[in-house]
């Protein structure tokens, strides 16, 4: 099968990532909040960090391709959905890019290399860059200075989110940002049209009205999944998604544990607060253990009917109980130091991503908790982060699984 994830701990086999581009270096400060960052990443040091991160993973038997890549060979295996792709991505492209959508359309279309274009609609356009004068008279002069015409896409380098890899399927998501929701124009095309993908099964679509984001879904095992009602999942978008997943002959999965997480950005995903890094060992933000719901999810009676349960046991029973073990370790980020918990989960030390069982990739910054995951039998492998961080995102955000081995 072309995708195959039934796990958060299988040896991983293949990964997707995202280089970061251009699109860095076009933020500014006054779009920060809009376009989701706290910070501008200085961009050398962040594709230098992502350079050491695709090498850690390809010196450990992971195979690493690119996003931008699959994406620009679909154009070149398929030149005549160029036209198909530009406009949709300018008619997604907000109410600016609609209205100069006839000069954004020459531009791109102007531009002869496949990958070229790929990085250009990542990057995002300015005014000054289309050939043919473009006039807004009061716009121009009261937005001053370089505009943009097209908004790059900056948190593209966070792979996780636009689809999730669900055992041979995927969900691709309905992002909960605006600003987001490009992204997953690219999952679109390399799923249904690369020949590596081709035919892989949707469990959820991009058109779908609620919204759902990869980082708040973990494969469990091949018959568990776990995902977050959080900050950009919504409990509508994981009943869908359940229906669908159930609906499908081919799935294993027979129970989605639904985890009710607080919806603040700190903790906008269910990754950014639990991760599995072995087969009995989890990572934990423990700021939302008393804060937290779980809702076991299963088949109903009938076609589209769910039976939905809360759960009154502790998140550890829960979690035992579906993996069919005794118990399992919930492994404190930042270990019993609140400050440094809080600080560390803030710089993803819960974000871990299991490359095989017992083995992790971790920030370097996050040395406490990095410490505490070594003291339990964890083997660590750090990568340098002080650029990459700055987006609000780990090693997991930061990844796509496409195989991963069985367990």
């Amino acid at each position: 099968m072309p995708i195959n994830v039934t796990s958060e701990i299988g040896k991983l086999k293949k990964v997707m990532l995202h280089k970061p581009g251009v699109e860095l270096e076009h933020l500014v400060p006054e779009e920060l909040e809009r376009l989701l960052f706290d910070d501008i990443p200085y961009l050398k040091t962040a594709r230098s960090e992502h350079d050491f991160f695709a090498r850690l993973l390809k010196d450990n038997g992971t195979e690493v391709v690119y996003l931008e890549d699959l994406m620009a060979e679909v154009l070149k295996l398929k030149p005549e959905l160029k036209e198909t792709f530009v406009r949709q991505f300018i008619q997604e492209g907000g109410s600016t890019a609609n209205k100069f959508s006839d000069q954004l359309y020459e531009f791109l279309m102007d531009i002869e290399d496949e990958k070229e274009l790929v990085l250009k609609a990542m990057s995002g356009v300015g005014m000054s860059e289309l050939k043919s004068a473009v006039k807004s008279p009061l716009a121009d002069l009261v937005k001053k200075g370089g505009r943009f015409i097209m908004d790059p896409i900056p948190n593209l380098y966070f792979t996780r989110d636009p689809f999730a890899t669900i055992g041979n399927g995927v969900s691709l998501n309905q992002m909960y940002s605006k600003t987001r929701r490009r992204e997953t124009i690219f999952g679109q095309y390399i799923l249904e049209y690369h020949p590596d993908f081709a035919g892989t099964p949707f469990y959820y679509k991009r058109t779908y009205p609620f919204a759902i984001e990869g980082g708040d879904i973990l494969n469990l095992s091949r018959r568990v999944l776990a995902v977050g009602i959080s900050q950009r999942t919504t409990p509508e978008a994981i009943e869908v998604l359940a229906q669908n997943i159930f609906n499908d002959r081919n799935s294993e999965i027979e129970t989605i544990l639904a985890l009710d997480i607080p919806s603040v950005r700190a903790y906008m995903h269910l990754d950014t607060v639990c991760t599995q890094v072995d087969y009995d060992k989890f990572t934990i933000h423990p700021g939302i253990l008393g804060s937290l719901s779980v809702y076991e999810i299963c088949r109903g009676s009938h076609k589209d009917e769910l039976q939905v349960t809360e759960l009154d046991n502790s998140l550890p029973a829960i979690l035992a109980a579906h993996l069919g073990l005794d118990r399992v370790t919930m492994i404190h980020c930042g270990g019993k130091d609140r400050i440094a918990s809080e600080r560390e989960q803030w710089n993803d030390g819960s974000n871990t991503l299991c490359i095989e069982p017992g083995k992790v990739v971790v920030y370097d910054r996050n040395y406490i908790t990095n410490r505490v995951l070594e003291e339990n039998g964890i083997q660590v492998l750090e990568m340098p982060s002080s650029e990459l961080s700055r987006g609000r995102g780990g090693p997991r955000c930061m990844s796509m699984p496409l195989e991963r081995e069985e367990i």
